[in-house]
């Protein structure tokens, strides 16, 4: 499956917008109207003050690092999801020479930041309620499982299912432990043609009627790159997916899939790292289509990764539908041979 959305909204907005504290973006995003697979994007995660200390703004998750093959901690106590760990890595070698990476690595960053960290820690941002500091980062869209060998599986896991999320090999730790925002303008939806003979599919764009910012639900997760030393700066690779559900009849089935999105009175709560229930987490999605949403026909330029700009989601001239409406049977699988990017979710 393939997909496209837009995040146009400056790195300032997004700080403001979801109340930042720690701001980890080292290099800011171009406005990009034609997201695709693999492209870097923006993401918004909590993570307990202590696992800054001392790291680079790519750096590890120091939360996992002294945790060892059979999930006990440093201090004796087993770390959570310990039991995911073993039974989603290939092997135990593994996933014990990915642990002892990672404590290398922790000794080393902390070692070398522990001065830093003490100098700036009256600048240190306060905890959110739940106990987290708020950041933002960039991340690359396809979540990348921490015992994948490599990271090509990423471009296979754009999307996550809202039905299987918790269970999923790929998914289940991440969405126990590292949830994500991650923010967007609107996304694309093709649908087909009437005429069954034609492989023609006219793309919509769909936003909130406000204009606001759709938060949609993600999960991310860190990769270990062991070819590279524990020095250099993308040795961890940080990736995401987007969580998605079925279409709601009652809200006119727009398309066969749409993303969940996590309202802003409950984004603490979905990024909150220590709630690990599945049904309070399952609680705090909601479908997009019940925001509020306008549809309506755009130009087939964006079919094409290689066109971007602000006149891909300019409404098409001549549009019989009003804004809006509900489209049924939209969303249908393209022929990808002909070009012709697939259902977004």
């Amino acid at each position: 499956m393939c997909g496209r959305f837009a995040s146009a909204r400056k790195r300032q907005e997004l700080l403001e917008e979801f109340g930042v504290q720690r701001d980890r973006v080292t290099e800011p995003l171009r406005p990009d109207y034609n997201v695709a697979p693999t492209k870097p994007v923006y993401a918004v995660v909590t993570r307990r003050p202590e696992d800054g200390r001392g790291e680079s703004a790519s750096g590890p998750d120091d939360s996992e690092a002294g945790t060892k093959a059979d999930g006990t901690k440093a201090d004796g106590t087993k770390a959570d999801g310990a039991e995911d760990k073993r039974a989603e890595s290939h092997s135990a070698e593994s996933h014990s020479a990915e642990s002892h990476s990672a404590e290398s690595h922790s000794a080393e960053t902390h070692s070398a930041g522990a001065s830093r960290a003490e100098a700036s820690s009256a600048e240190t941002p306060a905890a959110l309620e739940h106990g987290g500091v708020r950041e933002l980062r960039v991340v690359r869209w396809g979540l990348v499982p921490f015992w994948a060998k490599d990271t090509s599986i990423g471009s296979r896991l754009i999307n996550a299912r809202a039905e299987t999320v918790a269970s999923k090999p790929a998914f289940r730790r991440a969405f126990a432990r590292h949830r994500c925002l991650l923010p967007a303008d609107g996304f694309y939806e093709w649908e087909k043609s009437g005429d069954p003979k034609s492989s023609r599919k006219q793309p919509y764009y769909i936003r909130r009627e406000d204009g606001g910012v759709l938060a949609f639900a993600g999960l991310y997760e860190l990769w270990r790159d062991k070819d590279r030393p524990d020095d250099d700066p993308d040795s961890w690779l940080w990736t995401a997916t987007i969580i998605t559900t079925r279409a709601e009849d009652e809200v006119g089935r727009i398309h066969d899939r749409m993303p969940m999105v996590i309202e802003p009175a409950r984004w603490a709560d979905w990024l909150d790292p220590a709630a690990t229930s599945a049904e309070a987490l399952h609680g705090l999605m909601t479908p997009a289509a019940s925001v509020h949403l306008t549809t309506y026909p755009v130009s087939t330029e964006v079919n094409s990764v290689r066109h971007n700009g602000p006149g891909l989601i300019e409404p098409m001239e001549g549009d019989s539908d009003p804004a809006g409406s509900p489209r049924d049977g939209a969303g249908g699988r393209s022929d990808a041979s002909r070009g012709a990017p697939s259902t977004l979710f």
